[in-house]
Protein backbone atom coordinates (compact mmCIF):
# COMPACT_ATOMS: atom_id res chain seq x y z
CA UNK A 1 0.00 0.00 0.00
CA UNK A 2 0.96 3.41 -0.79
CA UNK A 3 2.40 5.66 1.98
CA UNK A 4 -0.44 8.02 3.95
CA UNK A 5 1.59 10.97 2.59
CA UNK A 6 1.07 9.68 -1.20
CA UNK A 7 -2.38 8.65 -0.52
CA UNK A 8 -3.06 11.97 1.15
CA UNK A 9 -1.40 14.06 -2.19
CA UNK A 10 -3.23 11.72 -4.69
CA UNK A 11 -6.96 12.55 -2.75
CA UNK A 12 -6.04 16.36 -2.96
CA UNK A 13 -4.66 15.96 -6.38
CA UNK A 14 -8.38 14.42 -6.91
CA UNK A 15 -9.85 17.69 -5.06
CA UNK A 16 -7.39 20.16 -7.01
CA UNK A 17 -8.84 18.41 -10.68
CA UNK A 18 -12.45 19.01 -9.47
CA UNK A 19 -13.32 15.20 -9.05
CA UNK A 20 -14.66 15.96 -5.27
CA UNK A 21 -17.09 12.92 -5.73
CA UNK A 22 -14.96 10.72 -7.13
CA UNK A 23 -12.39 11.26 -4.34
CA UNK A 24 -15.14 11.24 -2.13
CA UNK A 25 -15.72 7.48 -2.73
CA UNK A 26 -12.31 6.03 -3.40
CA UNK A 27 -10.65 7.65 -0.13
CA UNK A 28 -13.79 7.51 2.45
CA UNK A 29 -14.44 4.49 4.75
CA UNK A 30 -18.13 3.64 5.20
CA UNK A 31 -17.76 4.93 8.82
CA UNK A 32 -16.24 8.23 8.27
CA UNK A 33 -17.02 11.56 10.82
CA UNK A 34 -16.67 14.74 9.35
CA UNK A 35 -16.48 17.84 11.61
CA UNK A 36 -16.71 21.41 10.61
CA UNK A 37 -17.37 24.26 12.93
CA UNK A 38 -20.66 22.43 15.14
CA UNK A 39 -21.66 20.40 12.27
CA UNK A 40 -20.63 16.60 12.66
CA UNK A 41 -21.56 13.87 10.42
CA UNK A 42 -21.56 10.20 10.68
CA UNK A 43 -21.75 7.60 8.01
CA UNK A 44 -20.59 7.93 3.99
CA UNK A 45 -24.19 7.91 3.23
CA UNK A 46 -24.71 10.94 5.22
CA UNK A 47 -21.22 12.81 4.28
CA UNK A 48 -21.86 12.07 0.48
CA UNK A 49 -25.07 13.49 0.05
CA UNK A 50 -23.61 16.71 1.86
CA UNK A 51 -20.59 16.53 -0.88
CA UNK A 52 -22.85 16.08 -3.40
CA UNK A 53 -25.14 19.20 -2.25
CA UNK A 54 -22.50 20.92 -2.19
CA UNK A 55 -20.69 20.44 -5.55
CA UNK A 56 -24.28 21.12 -7.03
CA UNK A 57 -24.18 24.20 -5.61
CA UNK A 58 -21.62 25.15 -7.07
CA UNK A 59 -21.31 27.89 -9.48
CA UNK A 60 -18.10 28.85 -10.04
CA UNK A 61 -14.66 27.02 -8.75
CA UNK A 62 -12.07 29.66 -9.44
CA UNK A 63 -9.25 28.30 -7.78
CA UNK A 64 -7.75 25.87 -5.29
CA UNK A 65 -4.14 26.32 -3.61
CA UNK A 66 -2.78 24.26 -0.83
CA UNK A 67 -0.14 26.46 1.17
CA UNK A 68 1.11 23.48 3.39
CA UNK A 69 1.15 19.84 4.37
CA UNK A 70 1.77 17.49 7.25
CA UNK A 71 2.01 14.12 7.92
CA UNK A 72 2.02 11.67 10.12
CA UNK A 73 2.64 8.17 9.32
CA UNK A 74 2.94 6.80 12.85
CA UNK A 75 -0.35 8.00 13.98
CA UNK A 76 -2.24 8.07 10.37
CA UNK A 77 -2.87 11.58 10.65
CA UNK A 78 -2.56 14.04 7.49
CA UNK A 79 -2.58 17.91 7.54
CA UNK A 80 -3.34 19.89 4.63
CA UNK A 81 -3.91 24.02 4.62
CA UNK A 82 -6.22 25.07 1.88
CA UNK A 83 -7.28 28.52 0.11
CA UNK A 84 -10.68 28.14 -2.38
CA UNK A 85 -11.96 30.60 -3.98
CA UNK A 86 -15.74 29.95 -5.10
CA UNK A 87 -19.34 31.10 -5.90
CA UNK A 88 -22.11 29.37 -4.04
CA UNK A 89 -25.46 29.32 -5.00
CA UNK A 90 -27.50 31.15 -2.17
CA UNK A 91 -23.95 32.35 -0.36
CA UNK A 92 -22.36 34.45 -3.35
CA UNK A 93 -18.47 34.71 -3.33
CA UNK A 94 -16.67 32.93 -0.78
CA UNK A 95 -13.07 32.67 0.05
CA UNK A 96 -12.18 29.98 2.80
CA UNK A 97 -9.12 29.31 4.21
CA UNK A 98 -9.05 26.47 6.32
CA UNK A 99 -7.06 23.29 7.51
CA UNK A 100 -8.36 19.82 7.00
CA UNK A 101 -7.36 17.28 9.77
CA UNK A 102 -7.39 13.72 8.37
CA UNK A 103 -7.10 10.68 10.02
CA UNK A 104 -6.72 7.01 8.20
CA UNK A 105 -7.25 3.54 8.93
CA UNK A 106 -4.78 0.71 7.94
CA UNK A 107 -6.64 0.35 4.66
CA UNK A 108 -6.11 3.80 3.43
CA UNK A 109 -9.39 5.09 3.89
CA UNK A 110 -10.25 8.50 5.63
CA UNK A 111 -12.26 7.64 9.08
CA UNK A 112 -12.29 11.27 10.41
CA UNK A 113 -11.73 14.50 8.68
CA UNK A 114 -12.10 17.62 10.37
CA UNK A 115 -11.85 21.21 9.29
CA UNK A 116 -10.74 24.12 11.09
CA UNK A 117 -11.39 27.42 9.97
CA UNK A 118 -8.63 30.03 9.33
CA UNK A 119 -9.47 33.73 9.67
Amino acid sequence: MATFAELDQQLNDMILQGKILEAFEKFYAEDVVMEEGDQRREGKDANREYEKQFVGALQEFRSAEIHSRAIDEENRVTLSEWENDFTLEGVGDVVQKQVAVRTWNEDGQITHEKFYTLS
